[in-house]
């Protein structure tokens, strides 16, 4: 496991030269070592939810199904590739028969990547992961978790609303749990801190079948998936 007490070193203000420098090339190598491991995975669906969710749980439950759902729509299921909710929609992709991949990040806790993965890769740095499960999706779905799930939740809406990212579909599953989170973005609409068209990046629904339409009509069709071309490994280069 990496050394937390570097981080916080890092975050602790200016350092030398060298040791900024150092940290860069840290983050260079980190950023080539997902390129290397998530290039061929496919038009992905990147899930997010809580890691301590079991199975058995509504939610855990609900993942599993919407991501079969996905599997059949052509989609590969990436998520943060621990366990919970993360487990479950990798596990339903798996049960769907389609692929599943993890882009899992070195904690103290909640860190262990799930039984269900085709493959993954374990990264240090928080950003460097949430820009590698932007990157490789089509879509999203938010399911209920805590302050990382809403972290990723609007860091995906902020780069689709300030035109930095396509407007992917982004799925709010769990109308009653979020329920206080819509409460609030109509707040923000009401103090014109965002606007009216804003609620158009996102669909909130308990329904399997509406979201993976939504995602359907917005992804899948929109952007025409099925007939693009994506790269295939290069076994010279150590690909696979």
């Amino acid at each position: 496991m990496a050394n937390p007490k570097a981080e916080l070193n890092f975050l602790d203000g200016p350092r030398s030269r060298w040791k900024e420098l150092g940290f860069a090339i840290r983050v260079f190598l980190e950023f080539i070592k997902g390129f290397r491991s998530l290039h061929f995975s496919g038009p992905c669906v990147t899930v997010f939810g809580s890691a301590r969710f079991k199975e058995g749980h509504p939610s855990y439950e609900m993942t599993r199904e919407i991501s079969a759902e996905m599997v059949k729509l052509g989609f590969t299921i990436l998520t943060g590739g621990g366990p919970g909710i993360m487990e479950a929609a990798n596990r339903g992709a798996k049960e769907a028969g389609g692929r599943s991949i993890g882009c899992n990040i070195e904690l103290p806790f909640e860190q262990h990547h799930n039984p269900y993965l085709d493959r993954w890769v374990t990264m240090r740095y928080f950003f460097v992961r949430k820009v590698l499960l932007t990157k490789y999706s089509y879509a999203f779905v938010v399911m209920p978790g805590g302050f990382g799930t809403l972290d990723e939740f609007f860091e995906a809406i902020t780069l689709i609303q300030t035109k930095k990212l396509k407007p992917f579909p982004i799925v709010i599953m769990g109308v009653e749990y979020h329920k206080h989170l819509l409460e609030h973005i109509d707040l923000m609409i009401k103090h014109g801190t965002i606007s009216q068209e804003d609620m158009k990046l996102y669909c909130v629904t308990d329904s399997v079948s509406e979201a993976a339409k939504f995602i359907e009509e917005h992804s899948v069709i929109k952007y025409d998936l099925k007939d693009i071309e994506h790269p295939k490994p290069n076994p010279i280069l150590g690909e696979n």
